[in-house]
């Protein structure tokens, strides 16, 4: 019984826009050596995908054959990833790094032909940069935290207010401004020590047409944080 062949997909990738064209075998050289690596492998290469003209220090994400080839692998079961060699992936150490993290993480193997080996073997040097990334990402975080922390600092300083929900200040600045008015004014009465009460406020609020989202008079607590805002 012949042994089932495992789906992967090919990834090909040349620099420079010179080695680019039908005269030039930059991609026929690789796609040949992941077919015969395939071959002997017992994959069945089920597509190509080609970034002509990319540099291998760009980001993974950023180049469109790449992202097309990923659409295809995360659709289709061929979670296997064959390219001719690391730096035909990325010349940079710490995106082929990166790129290939990204890659284990969604459950994708990445598979160089000239060096099957290459990103399962957890060498000094790739510990190394796998920790200065971890370090660098962790120092990007901490400085947009930092830079949204001042931010909301200078707003509150201009403001008074930057987060949370929105008082009754914000919400129904004329309902406040008559409540302060109803609490020192009295409203033409004379209430007990020269103030109304907060349970008369809301009265008065309700008699000129403001009440809550229920059709309700304010309760005293409500009309306790608008005088108190």
């Amino acid at each position: 019984m012949a042994k089932e062949m495992r789906k992967a997909v090919a990834y090909l990738r040349t620099s420079s826009a010179a080695n680019v064209g039908a005269d030039k075998d930059s991609d026929k050289r690789q796609l040949a050596a992941i077919r015969a690596f395939a071959q002997a492998n017992g994959f069945e290469v089920v597509d190509v995908y080609y970034d002509a003209a990319v540099s291998g220090a760009d980001p993974v994400t950023e180049r469109p054959g790449f992202m097309d080839m990923l659409a295809r692998v995360v659709s289709n079961g061929a979670k296997t990833i064959l390219v001719e060699s690391p730096d035909r992936f990325a010349r940079d150490l710490a995106v082929q790094l990166a790129g290939h993290d990204m890659l284990k993480g969604m459950g994708i193997a990445l598979i160089p032909a000239t060096a099957p080996d290459f990103f399962t073997a957890d060498t000094p040097t790739a510990v190394l940069v796998r920790q200065v990334l971890g370090a660098i990402a962790q120092f990007d975080k901490a400085s947009t935290v930092a830079k949204l922390a001042a931010a909301r600092k200078r707003k509150r300083e201009a403001t008074g207010k930057c987060e949370g929900r929105k008082g009754h200040a914000e919400l129904r600045p004329a309902v406040v401004k008559m409540a302060k008015e109803l609490r020192h004014a009295g409203a033409g009465r004379k209430p007990k020590k020269g103030v109304l009460s907060l349970r008369a406020i809301a009265v008065e609020l309700a008699a000129a047409g403001h009440v809550n989202e229920h059709g309700q008079p304010y309760n005293p607590k409500s009309i306790g944080a608008m005088l108190k805002g």
